[in-house]
């Protein structure tokens, strides 16, 4: 079994939610940032969250994501699951056909089997707020850096000049002359 950048990220990016989601809904481009993981992959990767219930979105201005419930309920486990990541180090998927053929189980199933029912056991142990109160023990920094939007707060304050006519009469009295 080999964990991907997926469950990877996934673990990383809830991590940094609940690091900071006590000062309300944090924005994906803020952890995209803080994280270096592309945007467009974290969205897919909370798409997976929220369908899990493990986050929850907030739509508008000041939105972003928080955790559908206390971080001390959502494991390793639960986060890995909810991205799709496999468990699972049998060559069969557990489906006991590892011959690839109606011959059954390979000589090592049993084996591999219980592997995984021993890192599940693990991952399951791990709480999200233990692996939070780790990183605020080696002294994380959670400050706020601002993040860039493509819309601004400030009113363009540029007059637009307007050199056409602004009447049908204006209009006409310009093709006349």
């Amino acid at each position: 079994m080999r964990l991907t950048t997926k469950g990877r990220f996934a673990v990383t990016a809830m991590i940094d939610l609940a690091l900071r989601s006590s000062n309300g809904p944090v924005a994906l481009a803020a952890i995209s940032q803080r994280q270096q993981i592309s945007l467009s992959y974290l969205e897919q990767l909370f798409g997976k969250l929220r369908r899990h219930e493990l986050v929850e979105s907030t739509r508008g201005p000041g939105g972003g994501y928080s955790l559908g419930r206390g971080a001390e309920s959502i494991t390793v486990a639960d986060i890995i699951v909810a991205v799709d990541e496999p468990i699972d180090a049998t060559g069969c998927a557990g489906k006991e056909n590892c011959m690839g053929d109606d011959t059954g189980r390979c000589m090592t199933h049993d084996l591999w089997a219980s592997l995984n029912v021993k890192m599940i056991e693990f991952l399951d142990s791990i709480s999200l707020k233990k692996l939070v109160d780790e990183q605020l023990a080696k002294g994380v920094s959670i400050e706020e850096v601002p993040v860039r939007r493509a819309i601004s707060s400030q009113p363009v304050v540029k007059p637009i000049k307007v050199n056409a006519p602004n009447s049908v009469f204006a209009l006409g009295n310009a093709f006349s002359k």
